[in-house]
């Protein structure tokens, strides 16, 4: 079920967002979103706004495991990956004042939808198949776009995953067609008012 209130919602132009107070000073942010949907992008920017320490979870598991995604994939299969996926992320929601940069696919854990329901604030960057395909054109890394029909499987995975993101966010940011810095900025106005004061 999602966590956005079915009355109280506010609409400036184009966003939505929810009216999502905490009792207490949000320190936690975490970004879902398809991939292209500028969760890295978007994400450094609005982190330094709101002073939070940005993080990535597939840059961090990278890191931790000395290999790329694409290996992983590769080596372990995709169900191997989700669950170093998992781990990683219990690792990285436990931590304090982090703004946080998911992969696309990490909404279909139920596990994972817990982990960020329970930790902090989630911001869906909602974003379309056109801009993913304009975005992602020089894109070879992905292991899900090694297909020869890029189109049909971002439908596909926005079929999918589209209803996980929606029902697991706070905030519903449409990130499509902005300025990354213009975004960043609207955004951490959005964000700030769910937080409240010290």
């Amino acid at each position: 079920m999602s966590r956005n209130p079915g009355n109280g919602t506010q609409s400036r132009g184009r966003l939505h967002a929810a009216s999502y107070a905490m009792d207490e000073p949000q320190t936690n942010v975490y970004l879902i979103g398809p991939m292209g949907s500028g969760k890295t992008t978007i994400g450094q920017r609005l982190a330094k706004k709101l002073e939070l320490d940005f993080l990535d979870c597939d840059h961090e598991l990278e890191a931790r495991t000395g290999a790329s995604v694409s290996l992983i994939f590769d080596v372990e299969g995709e169900s191997g990956f989700r669950d170093r996926e998992t781990r990683m992320l219990k690792e990285l929601t436990a931590r304090k004042g982090v703004l946080l940069a998911t992969g696309g696919g990490t909404v279909v854990s139920e596990k994972n939808r817990e982990l960020l329901s329970d930790r902090g604030l989630v911001v869906y960057l909602r974003t379309s198949v056109r801009q993913q395909l304009r975005r992602l054109a020089r894109d070879k890394s992905r292991p899900l776009l090694q297909t020869d029909d890029r189109e049909e499987k971002l439908a596909r995975l926005a079929e999918e995953r589209n209803p996980l993101y929606e029902a697991l966010a706070d905030i519903e940011f449409p990130a499509q067609d902005r300025g990354l810095e213009a975004a960043a900025t609207e955004l951490c106005t959005i964000i700030r008012s769910h937080w409240r004061p010290k």
